[in-house]
């Protein structure tokens, strides 16, 4: 069996491993990552070896840190992230270059048509019915997008959103509430096979599909990290929110969408949302305007081509061919808008 994990702002880290019995036997784990002194990968392999094949994360992490001399140093390595690796080619967890990556990147569409493409594609990935895809949103116009189980009235302002004309959608994942103005906001989604994040806890599994933006990130010359459980951030501030949700089919998906913010209106975001002292504390900040650090200032570059240079570090690092929602996909959708998304009772089913 063979697995593999980049450990968040670390190294690859590779395990091959057979089970006999029961436990892990012929367990080697080999990488690109610094490790002192040379005789601590052979510590590694020998606290692995024998392990019952049932053993948690923690638990393989454990064996590790035990058996490490006190000398050991480990750069771009963890315990976790050996332990994470065992239990991904125990799960034969799938890698990114096992796919063919389609791009979707249309026309502006409604905050409502959103929602529904996000369901829609999603449970196509999910029954095998197309491949594993990134969508670059364009918006038709500003909208609040509120979490799957947030309460209406306590997240937004709905006389504000009506005299700015901002439509209020809620989303199918959970999550907080995001602003967006066309222009001003960067939005992509990915649906992918639930086997690429086989052996991954449901926090870990954010920092695994964030990974590749942080590395886009970093070639427009912005040092970002992946700050739990949901928010990409940089020394300057957030710059993005992500937000999950498992949808059920033949093979399973995972749909992974994440809002960036480029520009924003930041005093017509909090007419528009109730955001709370709370909320805002957790942040280590005193006002909602230094939660957000518009990528235009960071990059110094126009909105498209922050986004067509995200989409090349995609296609570099995984490949990526383009595609296009099918005719059956939009009518489907259009159908969740009709019936779901566009509805009052969905919107304000948390009040």
């Amino acid at each position: 069996m063979h697995g593999e994990y980049k450990v968040p702002g670390g190294k690859l880290v590779v395990v091959d491993l057979d089970v006999e019995g029961g436990a892990l036997r012929n367990v080697r784990v080999a990488g690109d990552f610094f490790l002192e002194p040379d005789e601590a990968i052979l510590a590694i392999d020998a606290a692995l070896e024998g392990a019952p094949a049932n053993t948690d994360t923690a638990g393989l992490a454990a064996r590790i840190d035990a058996a490490l001399p006190a000398s050991a140093v480990m750069l771009g390595l963890t315990t976790e992230g050996v332990a994470v690796a065992v239990r991904r080619a125990l799960a034969q967890a799938t890698e990114w270059s096992d796919y063919d990556w389609q791009l979707i990147h249309e026309a502006p569409q409604s905050p409502a048509l959103h929602m529904a493409l996000d369901e829609v594609i999603t449970a196509e990935v999910a029954a095998g019915h197309r491949p594993p895809t990134l969508r670059v949103w364009e918006w038709a116009s500003p909208a609040v997008i509120i979490g799957s189980f947030q309460s209406l009235r306590n997240e937004v302002d709905r006389e504000a959103a009506a005299r700015y004309g901002v439509d209020i959608v809620r989303r199918i994942s959970g999550g907080g509430a995001m602003f967006v103005e066309p222009g001003n906001t960067i939005t992509y989604s990915l649906s992918v096979p639930d086997s690429l994040v086989s052996g991954l806890s449901f926090a870990d599994s954010y920092a695994y599909l964030d990974d590749w933006v942080l590395g886009a990130l970093g070639d427009m010359g912005i040092r970002a990290w992946y700050q739990p459980l949901n928010d990409i951030a940089t020394d300057a501030g957030k710059i993005a929110g992500a937000a999950q949700k498992r949808v059920v089919g033949r093979e399973g998906a995972v749909l992974h969408h994440v809002t960036m913010s480029y520009d924003i209106d930041a005093d017509k975001m909090l007419e528009v949302l109730r955001i709370g002292k709370e909320k805002l504390s957790d942040k280590g900040t005193k006002s909602a305007k230094k939660r957000v650090d518009p990528l235009r200032r960071q990059t110094g570059l126009p909105r498209e081509i922050v986004i067509d240079n995200m989409i090349d570090s995609f296609r570099n690092r995984h490949g990526l061919t383009p595609g296009k929602v099918t005719g059956e996909e939009m009518a489907r959708a259009e159908g969740l808008v009709r019936t779901k998304f566009g509805t009052a009772e969905w919107t304000a089913r948390v009040p």
